[in-house]
């Protein structure tokens, strides 16, 4: 019976050593239930750029050149992907021709409706031939446009997703690319920090990768926080400037609650 009451006392004692683990944020115990475990709990956070997308091809051709290269940094406007367009050049050509001839058309029947020599129907249909024309430059002309694929925003490439002389379809993905002048942090944090968690808040994170502690400052809480746990989503942003850090990486929120009086 001893040797019974020794085994559990020595488990009970384990489950105080586990309980007590992980990161303590408050000394003060507290009776909210769940919320004081999310206290307790290690809040972690991922760095991830503010504005990240996926360029695709605009039209069905074939690429003649990709600019960058995976990890390369661009400027915004800069000419990522080139096509080849020799074909929508040719026709753009033919459709000015034919606009050109429209015009002269209508400018003549335009001058006989003066001397009552066509009726205003003519007039009518070569003025509708001549817009037309002008309809098909206009189309042929931003589809030229779209045979350059220039970066919306300076950034870096992340992934490249299709290669120079591959025929591509009009909706393909070619280029993952993301903003990483800015990295955002997201973590669970307990709803009840919302009376002084506020935009600005400033705090610490731990970068595993690095090894480093970094600052940051809030940007913005959800607009809804979750009644089952009593927390919200809370979006942070590294304080600075850092080359060592890039989206992916991965560490632990190291900031003080404050206590209400």
């Amino acid at each position: 019976m001893s040797r019974h009451l020794r085994h559990l006392g020595s488990a009970a004692c384990g489950c105080v050593l586990l309980a007590a683990s992980p990161v303590a944020f408050s000394d003060e115990p507290d009776t909210s239930g769940e919320s004081y475990a999310l206290d307790r709990m290690e809040m972690r956070a991922q760095l991830s750029p503010q504005r990240f997308t996926t360029l695709s091809a605009e039209l069905a051709a074939k690429i003649k050149r990709i600019s960058v290269k995976e990890g390369e940094r661009f400027k915004a406007g800069q000419q990522l992907v080139e096509f080849d367009c020799s074909l929508q050049a040719a026709q753009l050509s033919k459709a000015r021709a034919q606009l050109a001839a429209t015009r002269n058309t209508w400018r003549g029947n335009k001058r006989l409706a003066e001397l009552n020599a066509i009726g205003q129907v003519e007039l009518s249909n070569s003025e509708a031939e001549m817009m037309k024309a002008r309809a098909d430059v206009q189309f042929l002309d931003v589809t030229l446009q779209k045979c350059s694929l220039n970066a919306p925003y300076d950034g870096r490439l992340a992934e490249q997703k299709a290669r120079e002389q591959q025929y591509v379809q009009a909706g393909q993905p070619l280029l993952e690319i993301l903003d990483d002048s800015a990295l955002e942090l997201e973590f669970i944090a307990p709803s009840r920090w919302l009376a002084w968690l506020k935009p600005g808040h400033a705090f610490e994170v731990l970068i595993e990768d690095t090894e480093t502690t970094y600052p940051a400052r809030l940007l913005r809480v959800a607009a809804k926080a979750d009644p089952v746990s009593q927390s919200i989503k809370a979006v942070g942003v590294i304080d600075g400037q850092y080359p060592e850090l890039i989206a992916g990486m991965s560490g632990r929120i190291l900031i003080e609650p404050k206590t209400q009086n």
